[in-house]
């Protein structure tokens, strides 16, 4: 199992926010914190991810959220 922290940057979060949840909620038994912020005055928003699965888990759920068009994703595992 390899624990790790996740970064989401939405360049466009009023239109990327409902694919994203989709994919979050898919790998919801992964995650193990999350947290959010956004700029209200720029679309843009950050999630970040603490999770815990097998390193393959984490890198699949990283994928998915990249196939959102204009998503972001940055891991580091521990």
């Amino acid at each position: 199992m390899a624990l790790g922290v996740m970064g989401i940057l939405l360049n466009d979060r009023r239109q990327q926010a409902p694919d994203v949840q989709e994919v979050l909620t898919k790998y919801g038994d992964l995650i193990l914190c999350r947290s959010g912020v956004h700029d209200s005055a720029k679309e843009q928003g950050l999630i970040t991810l603490a999770v815990e699965a097998a390193e393959v888990e984490v890198r699949a759920l990283a994928e998915e959220l990249k196939d959102v068009s204009g998503v972001e994703v940055s891991i580091a595992l521990f």
